[in-house]
């Protein structure tokens, strides 16, 4: 089996290139940045000549490169669409030259919109496109659209990933989860909007095989990547301040008004086998170590 990895230095695109040295999983790695080894290639995803670094009959292209920091997109429009759908047209005009199998596809659940009290999101769920504000849901939103297209016209199969909060080792880019250890690890008193806001945070580990079990799926796929249970940051505080047996005082600014997100994982189980593995726990010492806290 051979994969083609897009964002290959990424945090995501790392932890798949570990798993399938781990696996017998031959890679080629394309990022802008040097990831190392001598099948990854530094390039950019917009250059029409990409389609040379792609072995023909590749088994899958996953595709992560992108501007992937909501930060990094914000009032940028031109950029953020010239690296996240005209770099998506490009790969995908690659893959169908050099006759690659399947196309996987990073998205994100920040395409969702409109949650409501105590119902989950599905991948048939509708969303109000009026009521994205963030130019890279919308970036990764427009290339879902437009795989979803290529594939009418008889593309190779497409599996599209949104993926949920993740979290695990890495020194910056954190998400909450990281952030928030960090803090109860360093500060006396940490505080947050509500502790009840909510998120399936998922870690790195389980991200990365979910991608590998997509590997071989037929059709055209919209799944959901979750982790296991919904979380508070609540229990992201509790549970790094027994694992760092800390006394962090917490301080809510407005515990009335939690941001509760529920994205239902049922699909990932049925079409590709995938339920995350790692617990919230697990998952906080995995970081704790890593940081040395």
């Amino acid at each position: 089996m051979h994969l083609v990895i897009t964002g290959s230095a990424s945090f995501i695109g790392s932890e798949i290139r570990r798993q399938c040295v781990e696996n017998g999983i031959s890679v080629t790695g394309i990022d802008a940045v040097d990831s190392g080894g001598a099948t990854c290639h530094v390039a950019d995803i917009r250059d029409p000549a990409i389609s040379n670094l792609i072995p023909e009959g590749a088994d899958a292209i996953i595709h992560l490169a992108a501007l992937s920091r909501d930060p990094d997109c914000r009032d940028k429009g031109y950029e953020c669409f010239d690296a996240n759908v005209m770099g998506t047209l490009n790969m995908m005009n690659a893959a169908q030259a050099r006759g690659v199998k399947q196309f996987i596809f990073a998205s994100t659940e920040w395409v969702y919109t409109g949650f409501e009290d105590g119902l989950e999101k599905t991948e048939n769920s509708a969303i109000d496109v009026q009521a994205i504000t963030s130019e890279y849901a919308l970036s990764k939103l427009v290339s879902e659209a437009n795989l979803r297209q290529k594939f009418s016209h008889g593309f190779c199969p497409v599996t599209i990933l949104r993926l949920g909060i993740i979290y695990g080792p890495r020194p910056n880019n954190w998400s909450a989860v990281e952030a928030l250890l960090n803090a109860t690890a360093t500060k006396d008193e940490v505080e947050v909007g509500s502790l009840a806001t909510s998120r399936r945070f998922i870690h790195i580990t389980d991200v990365a095989r979910a991608f590998r079990q997509s590997i071989g799926l037929d059709g055209c796929h919209i799944i959901n990547i979750q982790g296991s249970q919904l979380n508070t940051l609540g229990d992201v505080i509790e549970t790094s301040k027994r694992l760092l047996k800390r006394q962090t005082v917490v301080r809510e600014k407005d515990p009335a008004h939690p941001n509760i997100r529920r994205v239902s994982a049922e699909k990932a189980k049925k079409t590709i086998d995938f339920t995350a593995k790692i617990s919230l726990e697990q998952g906080l010492q995995d970081v704790i170590a890593f940081l040395g806290l």
